[in-house]
């Protein structure tokens, strides 16, 4: 059964409010990369600097990027594929492009395969956490603790099919029922979370050293590989090039102004990444650790400074709910693109169609959870020079974030800069007369020129 034809623009299928759709799309680009990544990708490539280079990006890649792909997707008002299928005939372009729906669907189905698992370990480490596993221990037991959980299977696949249940749950209910009343509590939640973390971390004694780390730019420590980070972080943490602006965006009633909507989610994605670094700098420096310690900040780095604090046991367990809430508001994002299409080109019911995606997610990141143990050595692609040493988890990672996210970006920025006709562009966007010439020029030109460097430097 084929409903590429029905545009899902009735009441019951739409965000009752603008502020509704920043949340979810503010709790889509909310995620592990703001309070995992960005913290240690900052920590080394030297704080301040890379921040400001950072913001440039967000500027000049992220937003007109995260603009175009709403508005592709409430001008399509379908799943991302059938959205493209529809916009390519309505606007007489190329079949070509239909490729942006396609790579955006299988791109969130492959990130949510691994996703779901880390967000798995911040389940774990609630409880460690809360029953005091890290109190008093040195480095060794608090990197032999993690170690040891990645070394299980069975923990592991426990824990992924644990998050994955509560993804499914909330995107089975709905748009209204599920995705809707998840954001409202949780976005506020994680904001209450960090807020209650960055008082805390002003207690430390180190706040001071955490700000100017922050917000002191040293351009010296900054490298050309510091730079691209910044430019492919960007990209990244607004999880454009996806499907999940595009499928979010399919729900958007057309009175929104995507322009101003596009900014504020912009805002409180940086907003959450910079408070995320204000939470943790000082607690880093407090206890004489080192800021670009990598992934393992904040689950070996961090971990063992809760454990030496007054008052750890309580705050560690804040910050790994805080981890928690962002992982979910960003997962229930991925598999929605994966749910919109088997609902209306398979004509299976919601609860159905989160039911039947998830368990095909689910069991994809079984070789994720194989990847950190049993499989460590298993190289699928080996043979190829590029792919040398890489795990399936390796290769999924790889895929999405060094593949498919930005061409998929980049396709959005063409497709919306060039392909699509111009009349009712101004009206669509919410921009007008110089504001959106300017736009057109960065979207057009800057933008697909910023990442496309990203994407050859992250392949050669």
């Amino acid at each position: 059964m084929n409903h590429t034809d029905k545009p899902h623009q009735q009441a019951s299928t739409l965000w009752t409010s603008r502020m509704a759709f920043i949340l979810a799309a503010a709790g889509s680009a909310v995620g592990l990369g703001n309070i995992w990544k960005f913290p240690y990708i900052t920590g080394e490539n030297g704080g301040g600097a890379f921040v400001l280079v950072y913001l440039a990006c967000i500027a000049l890649i992220g937003i007109p990027v995260l603009i175009a792909e709403t508005m592709i997707g409430r001008r399509g008002g379908r799943s991302p594929i059938g959205t493209m299928r529809y916009l390519t005939t309505e606007e007489g372009t190329s079949r070509g492009w239909r490729v942006i729906g396609w790579n955006g669907v299988i791109a969130s189905f492959l990130v949510l395969s691994f996703y779901s698992v880390i967000g798995g370990w911040s389940l774990v480490y609630i409880g460690k956490t809360a029953f005091g596993a890290f109190t008093g221990a040195d480095a060794d037991a608090v990197g032999g603790q993690f170690g040891g959980l990645l070394a299980s299977p069975g923990q592991l696949l426990l824990w992924h099919s644990v998050f994955m249940v509560i993804v499914v749950f909330i995107v089975g209910r709905g748009i209204r029922a599920g995705l809707e009343k998840a954001v409202k509590l949780l976005m506020p939640l994680l904001f209450l979370l960090l807020t209650v973390m960055v008082i805390y971390a002003m207690t430390t004694g180190s706040f001071g050293e955490g700000v100017n780390f922050l917000f002191s730019p040293d351009f010296s420590k900054l490298t050309t590989t510091g730079v691209l980070t910044a430019l492919g972080h960007a990209a990244f943490t607004l999880s454009i090039g996806i499907g999940v602006l595009m499928a979010y965006g399919s729900y958007l009633p057309q009175n929104v102004n995507i322009a101003k909507t596009a900014m504020s989610i912009a805002i409180l994605d940086v907003a959450v990444a910079l408070m995320a670094g204000l939470a943790i700098f000082p607690l880093v420096f407090a206890n004489s650790l080192e800021p670009g310690s990598g992934p393992g900040l904040i689950f070996v780095t961090l971990p063992l400074a809760f454990g030496q604090m007054p008052g750890g046991i309580f705050f560690g367990t804040l910050f790994f709910a805080l981890l928690l809430v962002a992982a979910i508001t960003s997962a229930i994002s991925m598999l929605e693109p994966v749910v919109e299409w088997l609902e209306e080109h398979r004509g299976v019911s919601r609860f159905k169609s989160a039911l039947v995606g998830g368990l095909a997610i689910w069991f994809i990141g079984i070789g994720t959870v194989l990847s950190f143990n049993i499989w460590g050595d298993v190289h699928p692609l080996g043979f190829i020079a590029a792919f040398e040493g890489k795990t399936v988890f390796d290769l999924l990672d790889f895929l999405v974030s060094n593949l498919m996210m930005p061409l998929g970006g980049l396709a959005i920025a063409l497709f919306a800069g060039w392909a699509m006709q111009r009349a009712r562009l101004p009206e669509d966007i919410g921009l007008s007369g110089r504001s959106y010439e300017r736009f057109m020029f960065v979207l057009r030109y800057v933008t697909p020129a910023g990442i496309l460097v990203v994407f050859l430097y992250n392949v050669t």
